[in-house]
C-alpha cells in the first residue's frame, strides 16, 4: 500500500481499538526539523513524510470534546482520559494545588483502586508521578483525598470524575504554539474546544469564542487572527512563530478547530486561502465532520461496550494498555508487526511521549470559561489567574526511535498486558527534552539554534527572494491594472459599439470634457510623433 491515504492507517487504527468515536482523534508526527505535523487523512502517506521509513506517528487526541465526561463510549472516554492525564504530567493542563490534588487522586484511584494499607505504605504516592513537579504538602494531599474521599469508586467512574473535574480548567484542551506577540514577549497560544486562548505567566490574558473569529490568516512567521467582539468592534491580533513552518501549522490547526466546533454542518466547511493580493499563500480545507454532527452520530452507537484492559499504575507513572487480541487476527499477516509498532507505539504516546511544544504571543483580556459554567461569569472579566506557577509547559517531541528488538520487546510486553518498569520508564524519559523556567522555544527553537550558523545566510538570500518577487509581482498587477484602463478608453471613446452602459457613460458632461479637452489633443499628440518617427526611418 505504497500510496495509502492517511484515512486508511487512522481506520485501522481504530478498526483494531475498536473505536467508534473517533472523530476527536488523529496521528501526528515529527518531520526531521522537529516541527509538528497532523497527518491529512486525504493526502498519500508516503508524500506527507519528509523523513525516511520506519515511520513515527501517534495517536492522540486532536479535538477535545466539550464534555469529555458526557462522550457515549467508555472505550473513548478512557482514551480522553490518557491525554488529558498526559497534558497534566507535561505541564500542559494547568491548575490550581486543590484542583491538582483531586485530579491526582482520581488517577490513582482509577489506576490503583482502594488505599490498602497492607499494599499502600507510608508515603505510597510520592513514588507516583502526576505533575513536573509537586511537593510533599501535595502528596499529602493526594494521599488523604485517595483515602477517604473516594473508596469504592471503579475505574470507569473515577475516570468519568477526573474528566469532569479537567473540563472545568481554564488550560483544559490547551495543545500550546510557540509564538511572540508584537513586544517580543513570549506567550503560549492554543485553540480550544471553546476558542482562542493566549497564556502568559501564570495567567490566561485573552480569550475569544469561535463565533467572535472571523478570519485566521498567515504570512511567513506572521500569524493574524481578525475577530468581531461586542459592539462589532473589530480586532486584529498579530502573533510571530518560530519558523514559517511553525507558522503555517499554527495556522491549519486554528483553521481545522474553527470548522470543527463553530460550523454546524460539515457541507458548511469552505477551502480556506492565506494569500493576498501580493502574496501567494497556502490553500486548506477541513476534511472531516464538525462537533454537532460527531455528537449526533454518537447518539446513535448501540453496541455491547468493547472490553478495556487496563493496566495497574506502576511508580514514575502508570504504563496503560488497550489490548483486543482477537481483533488483531483479522489484520493480514504481512501488516501484522506493522500495526502492532504503530498502534502501540502511537496509542502510549497518549502517556509517555509529548509532541506539543510550548508557545508565546500577544495579550488582552477576557475570560474562558465552558458552555456548562458561561452563565456564571462574564467573557469581560479580565485576565484569570491559573496556577501559582508561571505556565511552562515540557517539550518532547515523540517516542524516542529505539533498537529494532527493544521495540520488539516493548510492543510484546504492551500487547500482554504488562506494565514497564521503573528503569525503563526512566531510560524512557532520558531522551525527552523539557521546557525550562525561562519559557525556551523547545525543540522547535533549539533546533532552530543549533541550526541558526549555517542557515543564516541562506534565511538572509531567501528574504531577498521574497522581497524582489513582491516587487515584481506589484509591477505586475499594476501595469495590468494601466492595461485594462487604457483598453476601456480606448473603447469608450474609438468604438462604436452601442451597449447601454457605455452610452450612458458617452454621455455624460464629465466624460465629453475629458475627451475633447485631453483625450483628443492626446491622441493628435501621439499621432504626431508616430509620423515623425516613421518619416526618420523612411529617411534612413
Amino acid at each position: 500500500m505504497r500510496d495509502a491515504k492517511g484515512q486508511y492507517l487512522f481506520d485501522l487504527i481504530c478498526h483494531h481499538l475498536n473505536l467508534l468515536e473517533k472523530d476527536y482523534f488523529g496521528i501526528r508526527y515529527v518531520d526531521p526539523d522537529k516541527q509538528r505535523h497532523w497527518l491529512e487523512f486525504t493526502k498519500s502517506i508516503a508524500k506527507q513524510m519528509k523523513s525516511q521509513p520506519p515511520f513515527t506517528m501517534c495517536l492522540r487526541v486532536k479535538f477535545y470534546p466539550p464534555e469529555p465526561a458526557a462522550l457515549k463510549e467508555e472505550i473513548t472516554r478512557y482514551l480522553v482520559f490518557l491525554q488529558i492525564k498526559r497534558d497534566l504530567y507535561h505541564g500542559r493542563l494547568l491548575c490550581k494545588t486543590s484542583d491538582a490534588a483531586m485530579l491526582a487522586a482520581f488517577i490513582l484511584q482509577a489506576e490503583i483502586g482502594d488505599y490498602d494499607p497492607g499494599k499502600h505504605p507510608e508515603g505510597y504516592s510520592s513514588k507516583f508521578q502526576f505533575f513536573p513537579k509537586h511537593s510533599e504538602k501535595l502528596e499529602r494531599r493526594i494521599a488523604d483525598i485517595h483515602k477517604t474521599e473516594l473508596i469504592g469508586q471503579t475505574p470507569e467512574t473515577s475516570e468519568r470524575n477526573f474528566l469532569q473535574k479537567a473540563q472545568m480548567l481554564e488550560t483544559y484542551g490547551v495543545d500550546p504554539h510557540p509564538c511572540k506577540d508584537v513586544s517580543g514577549n513570549p506567550a503560549f497560544l492554543a485553540f480550544t474546544p471553546f476558542g482562542f486562548v493566549v497564556l502568559q505567566g501564570n495567567k490566561r490574558v485573552h480569550f475569544l469564542k469561535w463565533n467572535e473569529v472571523t478570519k485566521l490568516k498567515f504570512e511567513g512567521k506572521t500569524f493574524h487572527i481578525y475577530a468581531n467582539q461586542k459592539e462589532d468592534k473589530q480586532i486584529i491580533l498579530t502573533y510571530f512563530a518560530p519558523t514559517p513552518e511553525a507558522c503555517k501549522h499554527l495556522w491549519k490547526c486554528g483553521v481545522e478547530n474553527q470548522a470543527f466546533y463553530k460550523l454546524e454542518k460539515s457541507s458548511q466547511v469552505r477551502t480556506v486561502s492565506s494569500s493576498n493580493l501580493f502574496f501567494k499563500g497556502s490553500r486548506f480545507r477541513y476534511s472531516g465532520r464538525v462537533a454537532k454532527e460527531v455528537m449526533e452520530q454518537s447518539a446513535k452507537i448501540k453496541r455491547e461496550p468493547p472490553e478495556i484492559h487496563r493496566a495497574g499504575l506502576v511508580p514514575s507513572r502508570s504504563c496503560p494498555s488497550i489490548t483486543h487480541g482477537p481483533r488483531l487476527s483479522s489484520v493480514p499477516r504481512t501488516r501484522r508487526r506493522a500495526v502492532h509498532i504503530s498502534i502501540m507505539e502511537g496509542l502510549e504516546s497518549l502517556r509517555d511521549s509529548a509532541h506539543s511544544t510550548p508557545v508565546r504571543s500577544v495579550s488582552h483580556g477576557d475570560s474562558f470559561m465552558p458552555r456548562s459554567r458561561s452563565q456564571a461569569t462574564d467573557a469581560s472579566e479580565g485576565t484569570a489567574v491559573i496556577s501559582d506557577e508561571a505556565y511552562s509547559p515540557s517539550d518532547s517531541v515523540l517516542p524516542t526511535p529505539v533498537a529494532e528488538h527493544s521495540m520488539e520487546l516493548a510492543v510484546s510486553r504492551q500487547i500482554n498486558g504488562a506494565p514497564c518498569s521503573i528503569e525503563e520508564e526512566k531510560e524512557s524519559e532520558a531522551g525527552t527534552p523539557s521546557l525550562g523556567e525561562g519559557g525556551d522555544f523547545g525543540a522547535d527553537s533549539r533546533s532552530a539554534r543549533e541550526g541558526a550558523g549555517g542557515d543564516t545566510a541562506l534565511s538572509e538570500v531567501e528574504q531577498v527572494n521574497k522581497f524582489v518577487l513582491s516587487v515584481l509581482r506589484l509591477l505586475l498587477v499594476t501595469i495590468g491594472l494601466l492595461f485594462v484602463l487604457l483598453l476601456l478608453l480606448i473603447i469608450l471613446t474609438e468604438s462604436d459599439l452601442d451597449i447601454a452602459f457605455l452610452r450612458d457613460i458617452r454621455q455624460t458632461p464629465e466624460f465629453e470634457q475629458f475627451h475633447y479637452e485631453y483625450f483628443c489633443p492626446l491622441r493628435r499628440w501621439f499621432a504626431c510623433k508616430l509620423r515623425w518617427v516613421g518619416e526618420l526611418l523612411i529617411n534612413k
